[in-house]
């Protein structure tokens, strides 16, 4: 049972990783103005698969452990810094 585990384990790593790939490539696309129909269905695949793997891991008992992955993706851009502005304070005018 273990064994199946690891193994399990393992397989949704993998396919995690080539997920990540295969969203990268197609935001590379979507980024050309290329066409992304072949990338986008093979990520569906892969998201069907792993539906299968996680109802599998469910059932051989394995849901208290998450499974990480390592993102060897950067964020495209950095995150955008907002300015707080306060209100002016207007100055008393002294009259004299």
């Amino acid at each position: 049972m273990d064994n199946r585990i690891n193994e399990n384990r393992k397989k949704i790593r993998l396919l995690r990783t080539q997920m990540l790939a295969a969203e990268a490539a197609m935001r590379g696309q979507i980024g050309r103005d290329e066409d992304c129909t072949e990338a986008a269905l093979a990520l569906m695949a892969m998201r069907a698969e792993m539906s299968e793997l996680s109802k599998e891991r469910a059932r051989l008992g394995d849901d208290r452990e998450p499974i990480l992955v390592e993102r060897s993706m950067h964020p495209r851009r950095t995150p955008a810094t907002r300015q707080i502005l306060l209100p002016k304070r207007h100055l008393a005018r002294k009259h004299a």
